[in-house]
């Protein structure tokens, strides 16, 4: 109230609401009709101080207000502004927003698929077209004042979050940096490492909903809220939040009611009216259908809705229940509208190629407000399903974990079928982390005053562990950089190897690393503390203890080394001994629980595997099958025969003989003790030790005695520190070689490439080569496979079509491995040369290994998939769509999504190849020009 300010107060007040005005955030916050949060304005306010931000919030609470306003900073400041993202689709849609507000002219986009306005001073793009800009030193740098890493936790990603930290490392000082990332747990360590590489980094981290989430569980026809009390409604309140306890005796019901197996072996019926009961229990609680949800959730005005569906098969099947069970949730004017929006974005696709996209049903499911969201769709039917989505004409999508990357699909409530996923190995619970950011889609900014989560129940389902899902609202932030060939060649040829080494040990990789061996230095301080008490405690008036334990350490360990010996020897000379018995020796067993007397009736197979009582086990030598003359039948081991054992007589083993039968064991037996009972067997000799003629244990023992602390009187207390001495060194050292394997591992695996692209002469010393500077235009997992193609001219005289049949093996890689059956390749030339690739990639196999370059650490080369080559083939070859998904039994979407990425690769080979006396950069265009027609040609932008 400005009435019960002082005069000067008010003057204050003044002051502040002025410079605000003066402020660039002023008139940007004018720009939205909404109010900005705190964290929003904090972030604003150090960006415009000048300062690298890094904002770390959740799904859904607007942390891309941020990113805006350095596009603002930007333009008011005559500068340019890169905004990165890690998917193409989230780049389409960015460029649209940016469009909208500052017009077509101002705003450029750049990915692998479209190039619009690329010198507009504000560019939209993937994060790997800014790596290939920095390191081929692009003229658009010029000027760059700002650029936004939209969703920069993809750092993690195994396959791609290389890039992020590559373009954090190389940006220009000059560069301010803004980090929009989820919830991450380590958000301040992350922060330390962009302020140690970037300068001055304001880190900040909101974990507040702008809309406040609810959790629920449905089970049957009842929908019950996950927590008895939600006081802070999935944000960080003060008050606990028990578990619904209708929920946990729900839980322990349905485990008690588990029919049990045993129980009828035991011979306890269940009672018809258990049964009754349980039936009536059960009535109560199942898994609802994919149709029964939807309409629960119109019901109760939980819509729109995204289920997570962790299959794409799933996915479809889902909509087509939906169709049959004849839900509908649009009105006539609804499904007119979607008509006419479906028939405008799709009207590039040729007429011929709808059917076999299965257009009809799926327009059928559009209008009927219902659809899919998955990798394998056609990317443009998943544009227009996100359009429709955020229009609020399609109410109920069923899509797969890729839709929680980013679009910008919220819905009011996201349903869960199961908490379980396949992750490419084996069916896993998923991580706080994925439940977080798959519900994080639940609840509209602006729209909605809650947001839903429903998990359907599962038969096994724990509220406890679910409680946990929802109550862990982070994950840490891993990298998973790791240098590549192509990486080492441009940053030699840029900064040279020493430079290049230094660069590299500044990765957010190396960063943890290093961080995480601070406790280890800390225990090898304590350890070097101690061993300085421990060295005091040994000291000897009469010379040097250290060395006379060194030589008492030294004899112990030559005669252990020789026992050791000795005692291998003779399992050696007792396996040898047992593998001359034959059936019907009569032994003597010398140790065991069966020593004595012993027919062998079996003399057992060699080293591997036995079929004995306990099923097949590994062991070291033969195992002879014996009748003991206490009339036991056993298969004996090596541990029996500690010495080597020999026939005493021989027996006749009666044809009838059953070991089986106590009959025939009791008279063989029996016969046994006549034969050989008057037989004392030769007691083996005890061997002369080693010890006593090895020369150097004469030697230690001699210097031992010759030692002046030898005759001292405290001699055996100074041994006991000196041993105490010894371990803690032993430990001290363990430690060491720890911290050692985990500091400077970026740098020696940088070593180890750089030492294989010396010895394939791509590089000499700080020079990069020819061979170097044509690897330096190749980016891709394979990319020294390709370089050495282009070298050997594996490529030439190959066909547009047979070329893109050949490079689509160094971008394919099937969803799931087909060892089974061999995958169809083009005949002639097109056959060869895939071949003679996977020689190539052979010999870079073997080299890897030779120079320690471990693909298990995501460095090197893995094998060529042969699997997409037909398709390419075909399609470049100007097949119909129908033929090629046909033969290729492979998704419309995951089929133009690998011809996009077989383009980008041929764009690259054309740009690498030899000028001269060369066919491939020319039938490399002509390949994409054959490529880029018909699904695979349209574009939704520009």
């Amino acid at each position: 109230m400005t009435e019960d300010l002082t005069p000067a107060e008010a003057y204050a007040a003044a002051l502040a609401r002025n410079a605000e005005q003066a402020t660039a955030l002023a008139p940007f916050r004018e720009m939205y009709e909404f109010g900005l949060d705190p964290f929003q304005i904090e972030a604003c306010q150090a960006l415009e101080a000048g300062k690298g931000v890094l904002v770390a919030a959740p799904t859904g609470s607007g942390k891309t207000i941020v990113g805006e306003f350095a596009v603002h900073l930007a333009l008011t400041q005559g500068r340019k502004c890169f905004y990165t993202t890690p998917i193409k689709a989230l780049s389409n849609q960015k460029y649209a927003d940016l469009v909208k507000r500052y017009g077509a002219d101002k705003v450029g986009l750049l990915t692998g698929d479209n190039s619009v306005n690329g010198d507009a001073p504000v560019v939209v793009m993937t994060t790997e077209v800014l790596r290939n800009m920095l390191y081929a030193g692009s003229q658009a740098l010029s000027g760059l004042g700002y650029v936004v890493m939209d969703e920069v936790h993809y750092l993690s990603d195994r396959f791609r979050g290389a890039v992020w930290e590559e373009v954090i490392i190389h940006l220009p000082e000059s560069v301010t940096l803004v980090s929009l990332s989820a919830t991450v747990s380590n958000a301040e360590e992350f922060g330390d490492w962009l302020d140690t590489v970037r300068g001055d980094t304001e880190v900040i981290v909101s974990e507040i909903r702008p809309v406040p989430l609810w959790q629920h569980v449905l089970a049957g026809r009842r929908m019950y809220d996950l927590f008895e009390e939600e006081t802070d409604h999935g944000g960080r309140g003060a008050s606990r939040r028990e578990v619904n306890p209708d929920l946990l005796r729900l839980a322990r019901t349905e485990n008690s009611r588990t029919y049990n197996p045993r129980d009828r072996r035991r011979g306890k019926m269940i009672r018809e009216a258990d049964r009754e009961r349980e039936r009536r229990q059960r009535s109560r609680i199942w898994t609802p259908g994919r149709p029964e949800v939807i309409e629960r959730l119109d019901a109760e005005g939980l819509l729109p809705a995204i289920t997570f569906i962790f299959s794409r098969a799933g996915c479809e099947a889902a909509v087509q229940q939906c169709l049959y069970a004849g839900l509908r949730l649009n009105d006539d004017a609804g499904r007119l509208r979607v008509r006419e929006i479906v028939e405008a974005r799709t009207a590039s696709i040729p007429d011929e190629d709808l059917h076999v996209l299965g257009y009809y049903e799926w327009l059928e499911a559009l209008e009927r407000g219902i659809a899919a969201h998955h990798a394998g769709m056609l990317p443009t039917f998943k544009e227009v399903v996100e359009e429709l989505f955020v229009r609020g004409l399609v109410k109920a999508v069923f899509a797969t974990e890729t839709l929680a990357l980013g679009i910008n699909m919220p819905a009011r409530s996201v349903v869960l079928e199961k908490l379980v996923k396949w992750n490419g190995e084996q069916h896993a619970d998923i991580t706080p982390g994925e439940y977080t950011q798959l519900t994080g889609r639940a609840g509209r900014r602006g729209i909605d005053v809650e947001g839903h989560a429903v998990v359907l129940w599962q038969r096994g389902l724990d509220p406890d562990h679910l409680a946990g899902l929802a109550g862990t609202r982070t994950y840490p932030l891993r990298s998973s950089f790791r240098p590549s060939y192509n990486m080492a060649v441009n940053l030699v040829d840029q900064f040279g190897r020493h430079r290049s080494r230094e660069l590299l040990e500044t990765s957010f990789a190396q960063f943890q690393a290093d961080r995480s061996v601070v406790g280890i230095s800390r225990q090898v301080q304590r350890n070097e503390e101690g061993l300085e008490g421990y060295r005091e405690g040994m000291t000897c008036h009469l010379g040097d203890f250290e060395e006379y334990a060194r030589l008492r350490r030294d004899l112990k360990d030559r005669e252990t080394e020789l026992a050791k010996q000795g005692a291998a020897q003779r399992r050696s000379q007792a396996a040898a001994s047992l593998e001359k018995l034959k059936p019907g020796d009569v032994i003597h067993v010398p140790t065991g629980k069966f020593a004595g007397l012993a027919l062998v009736l079996d003399p057992g197979i060699p080293a591997g595997r036995t079929n004995g009582h306990r099923g097949f086990e590994h062991h070291d030598g033969p195992r002879p099958l014996v009748l003991t003359a206490e009339r036991q039948v056993k298969r004996l081991a090596s541990i029996d025969f500690p010495v080597p054992v020999e026939a005493l007589e021989r027996m006749r083993i009666p044809k009838t003989f059953n070991p089986r039968s106590p009959q025939s064991r009791r008279d063989l037996a029996s016969a046994l003790r006549s034969k050989a009972a008057h037989i004392n067997p030769d007691r083996h000799r005890k061997q002369r030790s080693g010890a006593a003629d090895d020369r150097e244990i004469a030697r230690l023992r001699a210097a031992i005695r010759a030692h002046a602390c030898h005759g001292c009187d405290e001699r055996e207390d100074h041994a006991r520190w000196a041993e105490r001495y010894h371990r803690l060194q032993r430990d001290t050292k363990q430690l060491e070689r720890r911290i050692e394997g985990r500091t400077n591992t970026i740098a020696r695996t940088f070593d180890r490439i750089v030492a294989l692209l010396t010895e394939l002469d791509y590089l000499r010393a700080d020079e990069v080569t020819d061979n170097g500077k044509r690897l330096a235009r190749l980016y891709g997992e394979l990319d020294l496979l390709a370089s050495e193609c282009l070298r050997e001219g594996v490529w030439e005289g190959l066909a547009p079509a047979e070329l893109a049949a050949c490079v689509s093996a160094l971008v394919f890689e099937a969803r799931q491995a087909d060892d089974a059956v061999a995958p169809k390749v083009p005949g002639g030339q097109a056959k060869a040369a895939l071949g003679e690739m996977v020689r190539i990639w052979g010999r870079l196999d073997a080299l890897e290994e030779e120079f320690k370059i471990n693909q298990a650490e995501g460095v090197g080369q893995r094998e060529p998939d042969l699997g997409f080559a037909w398709a390419a083939y075909q399609w470049a070859s100007d097949k119909s769509l129908d033929e090629v998904l046909r033969e290729a039994e492979m998704p419309a979407g995951d089929f133009v999504r690998w011809c996009k990425q077989v383009i980008d690769v041929l764009g690259q080979i054309a740009a690498a190849a030899p000028k001269e006396n060369s066919t491939v950069a020319k039938n490399a265009r002509k390949a994409v020009e054959s490529l880029l027609r018909g699904v695979v040609a349209y574009s939704s932008v520009g």
